[in-house]
């Protein structure tokens, strides 16, 4: 079984655009950056265990197409 790299850290930040808050998660090892946006009304763990699991995500298909 192939092994998923999970991100070690993440620079993560949090804008608010209206109603919405658009939260990106950045990789700090690969670089690689994600992006969600949440309503307003989520609470900030909400918000930051969904853009981590994208990036989560993205770094384990980035992997499997290796």
């Amino acid at each position: 079984m192939p092994e998923q790299k999970q991100a070690a850290e993440a620079i993560i930040e949090f804008r608010r655009i209206g109603n919405a808050v658009k939260v990106s998660a950045i990789d700090t090892v690969t670089q690689v950056e994600v992006s969600i946006v949440a309503p307003a009304r989520c609470t900030e763990r909400e918000m930051t265990d969904a853009v981590m699991r994208k990036l989560q995500y993205v770094l384990a298909r980035q992997n499997a197409k290796r």
